[in-house]
């Protein structure tokens, strides 16, 4: 009876499927019409958002910088490409696009060697280091619009704490120039700017500290390297994809620059420190002089757009090269 029943155990139905084995005529892995109306349906909210608040925006813009247009009635005044030929020759504009680029260096000279160094300070063992965190990363949670408030009373002629500082350190010459001399005006913004978003690049910076392996460093130690020597040739390299991510940021912040000098100065004095984004608002909602305001909203978009696909080419591309594959696989 035990052959019998050791022969009924090993036999297998012939039609009997494996286990997992897909149904008879069904495509096995991904593909028809189910996925297909799941994709679209994730996809197409999206899309619509985009196509509304992203780029029919830039299309009205394109449209409208070909006209001279005050923002009410029809646009009937053609003007052709004369708004962004008035760009070439308006200085103001051209001092927008030197301010820009003034600020841009500011950031990557200063503002952010400054982060990194903070950064490298309080990833190591100090005492109290997440209470440094929290207050260095603090103003970066503030509004612009909040911030801008605080350092115009701040700043305040005669009765602000730059004022009293300047004083009490013998800076006499400065006390009521900061943001009313076009001198100081400048860099009196690029302080404020450095307060308010020196925090978020340090927390990059941390992060990309705290993902490099210990044992990589412990090594160059071991090999003879000093502090410097690890930083410099072990540190940085390995932080370089959080360092130009951080750089990318920082520049496409300062060529949009806007809320935070606009509450601060709106500009003055004497467009001495106006931005494209400022002059963009001023030509279209205080001048209504709409169809050069989109002109220069264009510019704008295409500056920061062109630069934005460059830096991916040829900057970003020893980071992204490898990322994805064909098969969305890493």
């Amino acid at each position: 009876m035990s052959d019998s029943l050791s022969a009924l155990a090993g036999e297998r139905p012939r039609t009997a499927l494996p286990v997992g084995a897909p149904a008879p005529g069904r495509r096995p892995g991904p593909g028809g019409w189910g996925t297909w109306a799941s994709t679209a349906w994730f996809l197409v909210p999206a899309l619509v958002l985009f196509l509304v608040f992203v780029l029919a925006p830039i299309v009205v813009a394109v449209y409208t910088g070909l006209f001279r247009w005050n923002g009410t009635g029809p646009m009937d005044d053609f003007a052709g490409l004369e708004n962004y030929a008035r760009l070439l020759h308006d200085r103001v504009f051209l001092g927008d696009l030197e301010r820009g680029l003034y600020l841009i260096a500011l950031s990557v000279t200063l503002q952010l060697p400054f982060a990194l160094f903070t950064a490298v300070l309080l990833n190591q063992r100090l005492r109290g280091r997440a209470v440094y965190r929290m207050l260095f990363f603090a103003p970066y949670v503030l509004s612009e619009v909040v911030t801008a408030v605080l350092f115009t009373m701040v700043f305040l002629p005669g009765a602000g704490m730059a004022d009293h500082l300047a004083g009490a350190f013998g800076l006499e010459g400065l006390r009521g120039k900061w943001l009313a001399d076009p001198s100081t005006v400048v860099p009196t913004l690029f302080t404020v700017m450095t307060w308010k978003y020196f925090g978020f690049h340090m927390m990059l910076f941390l992060a990309g500290l705290q993902s490099i392996p210990g044992e990589v460093l412990e090594a160059a130690a071991i090999d003879g390297a000093g502090p410097w020597q690890r930083f410099r040739h072990v540190t940085l390299p390995l932080l370089g994809p959080t360092i130009r991510i951080s750089t990318f940021l920082s520049i496409i912040g300062a060529i949009q620059l806007f809320d935070l000098v606009w509450v601060m100065t709106a500009g003055g004095p004497n467009h001495s420190s106006e931005t494209m984004a400022i002059s963009m608002f001023q030509f279209g909602f205080k001048r209504y002089q709409v169809g050069y305001a989109s002109a220069i909203s264009v510019v704008l978009f295409v500056i920061s757009l062109v630069f934005s696909l460059f830096y991916q080419r040829y900057v970003l591309r020893r980071d992204l090269s490898g990322a994805v594959t064909p098969g969305g696989g890493r």
